[in-house]
């Protein structure tokens, strides 16, 4: 055998051995360019973790920011319609997944933008009015029914043996409150708009809801309910021991236009249904709340007290005490005083929406806008709230 097929012999023996070496190089090098990729997304994933995690502990950002990026689009839109009256932005735009039509815009304002409505519920929530006791619910409708149930079920006892009597019927009553159209109209000067340093938005929401809850104020409590809510004082009274439904009990003093002693205010107490005493409250204005302060009772020790931290209300007799100013003074014969569970014998019925028109023609050269809301108010349960009559009988 010659040299030459000796190495061509010796040849043909290695080309497997260096073929597996030549697979297995390739496999590492593939593996390590594999394992390379899963490191990079592995470490690309730990990345968008973290920012995710610094956003979720990031305090809150304002609505609200000087450069225009960070407002919300429907303020930013409302804005721009208040200070110049442009309303494209508005057009269209959904609010709540409700789409806010070209005719709603026209006809009735535009939906004033959330925060702006959220400061003017806050301010008329806060406001010495009876809206802080009774029950305030938002409806979609022009109106809202409460059903009345007053009367007895009835019961009876029965054995295994004995036959079960039928029971009386109760009676429901249905008592409508109507939502009446509520309208403030604030004005300010068109260069007063222009300039960027001029908070629109606080200066709206102060000034309508200033008017808002003066109206509301002595609405739901002497409100005859002629486009307007019905006041609970608006309700015929009478003595408290002929007391009906549709009527509010009075107990009277004694006294023509004066307490005499704190005995009324005890019986005034003790006149409200057990039910109702667990949750009520008085309401008096302050001149009247001047004078409750200085009753004692048999023993000299003054009935009321005042709260035991700040912000909290005064008490009289153990329970709290809302000075309403639109309730009446003392006098012959007046209602000056009502204690009662608010919650459940006066209801407040409303829409969620404040809407607002802007107006630069009728008072030239100031802008008017014309904010509208609807309300409405009137007694729930007759049975919830009684009065002190400042009257021999």
């Amino acid at each position: 055998m010659t040299m030459t097929e000796r190495n061509s012999r010796a040849g043909e023996d290695l080309s497997p051995v260096a073929e597996v070496k030549s697979a297995v190089a390739g496999f590492v090098s593939e593996f390590n360019g594999f394992r390379a990729n899963i490191h990079n997304r592995l470490q690309q994933q730990e990345e968008r973790l973290t920012m995710l995690d610094r956003k979720s502990f990031a305090p809150a950002r304002p609505a609200l920011a000087a450069g225009g990026d960070l407002e919300a689009p429907h303020q930013k839109a409302f804005n721009a319609y208040v200070r110049t009256g442009d309303d494209d932005a508005l057009r269209g735009l959904e609010l709540e997944g409700k789409a806010m039509s070209t005719a709603v815009a026209g006809d009735g304002g535009y939906l004033v933008d959330p925060e702006t409505t959220a400061s003017i519920k806050s301010v008329l929530k806060s406001g010495s009015s009876i809206r802080q006791v009774a029950n305030v619910v938002t409806v979609e409708a022009t109106s809202f029914d409460v059903l009345v149930d007053h009367s007895d079920v009835g019961h009876g006892w029965a054995t295994e043996a004995t036959a079960t009597t039928e029971t009386g019927t109760p009676s429901i009553d249905r008592i409508t409150i109507a939502l009446h159209e509520l309208s403030a109209m604030p004005k300010a000067s068109q260069r007063l708009l222009d300039d960027s340093a001029f908070d629109i938005e606080g200066w709206l929401a102060g000034r309508i809801a200033d008017k808002f809850a003066r109206a509301e104020a002595s609405a739901f409590v002497s409100g005859d309910g002629v486009d307007k809510p019905t006041g609970f004082l608006t309700h015929p009274s009478v003595d408290n021991d002929v007391w009906a439904w549709g009527n509010l009990g009075y107990v009277p003093t004694g006294v023509d236009g004066d307490f005499g002693s704190a005995d009324p205010i005890i019986d005034l107490v003790y006149a409200l249904g057990a039910e109702y005493r667990a949750n009520a409250s008085f309401v008096m204005n302050s001149k009247t709340a001047g004078a409750v302060r200085k009753l004692k009772d048999n023993d000299g020790r003054f009935l009321w007290s005042d709260g035991l931290a700040a912000g909290e209300p005064a008490r009289l007799m153990g329970y709290p005490v809302l000075v309403a100013e639109d309730m009446p003074d003392i006098a012959s014969g007046a209602d000056a005083i009502a204690f009662g569970d608010f919650a459940a014998g006066y209801t407040v019925a409303e829409r969620p929406d404040l809407r607002i028109l802007r107006d630069p023609f009728s008072a030239k050269p100031h802008v008017l806008f014309f904010a509208t809301k609807r309300v409405g108010g009137d007694v729930s349960d007759f049975a919830a709230i009684k009065l002190l009559k400042f009257a021999v009988a």
